[in-house]
C-alpha cells in the first residue's frame, strides 16, 4: 500500500523553507506519496492558541532567531533572518502552489519551494503578481495562466477547505507532516516522519 504523507505549510514559513526539499527527498527515498497543502495559519492560529509573530513575546522572538541562525548553518541553507519583504501575505502564492498541483504534473512541490526560497533567501516579495509568474516560469509553468487558475472561486475555495481540514486535524503550526493518524511538527521532526515511513 502506498504510504501518503499530507503536508500542510504556509509558503511565509521559514522553517518549511528550510524542512521542504529534505522532505521531499524523504517521500523520494522512501517510495511515498505526498498531498502538498497549503493552509491559512491566520485563521489557524486563532483557532489552536497560537500568536502571529509580531504579538510573541520578545523572549520567544529572539528564541526564535537565535534557532533560525543555528539551523540554517547547520543545514548550510542560505537565509535571510531579517527578509525584506517579511511579514508577507502569502495567500496568492498558496493559491499558485495549490493551482499548480491541479494538472497533477508534480510541478508543486518544486513551485512552492522556489516560492520559499524567493522569501527568505532572495529578498523577493512574494504576495506580487509579477514576481510569483516571474518565479512559475523560471519552473517552465505558463505564470499568466498559473497566475488566472490562482486567483479563480474553485482555487480559493480549496484553499479555505484545506485550511479548515488542517484545523480539524488539530494542525497548529507549520510545518506539519501527517501520516496516517500522526503529525509531526516542525522541519527538525523528519528523521521521526522518516521512521514512521520505514515502519509503515
Amino acid at each position: 500500500m502506498l504510504k501518503i504523507v499530507d503536508y500542510y505549510f504556509t509558503p511565509s514559513s521559514p522553517y518549511a523553507y528550510m524542512g521542504h526539499q529534505r522532505f521531499v527527498d524523504l517521500i523520494f527515498v522512501s517510495e511515498s506519496a505526498m498531498n502538498i497543502k497549503p493552509v491559512d495559519f491566520g485563521r489557524i492560529f486563532p483557532a489552536s492558541g497560537g500568536l502571529p509573530l509580531a504579538k510573541r513575546a520578545p523572549q520567544r522572538q529572539a528564541y526564535r532567531m537565535a534557532e533560525l541562525r543555528r539551523w540554517g548553518a547547520y543545514l548550510g541553507i542560505k537565509l535571510n533572518l531579517e527578509p525584506k519583504y517579511f511579514p508577507v501575505d502569502s495567500t496568492l502564492a498558496s493559491l499558485m502552489i495549490i493551482a499548480a498541483g491541479e494538472d497533477k504534473s508534480g510541478a508543486s512541490p518544486g513551485l512552492a519551494f522556489d516560492i520559499m526560497r524567493a522569501c527568505w533567501a532572495e529578498d523577493r516579495n512574494i504576495a506580487d503578481p509579477e514576481t510569483l509568474k516571474a518565479i512559475a516560469r523560471g519552473k517552465g509553468l505558463d505564470g499568466d495562466a498559473l497566475l488566472a487558475r490562482a486567483q479563480a472561486p474553485e482555487t480559493r475555495a480549496a484553499y479555505d477547505a484545506l485550511t479548515q481540514e488542517a484545523i480539524d486535524r488539530q494542525v497548529f503550526g507549520a510545518p506539519t507532516y501527517a501520516f496516517k493518524d500522526e503529525l509531526f511538527w516542525g522541519q527538525d521532526r523528519l528523521d521521526f516522519l522518516q521512521r514512521a515511513l520505514a515502519t509503515g
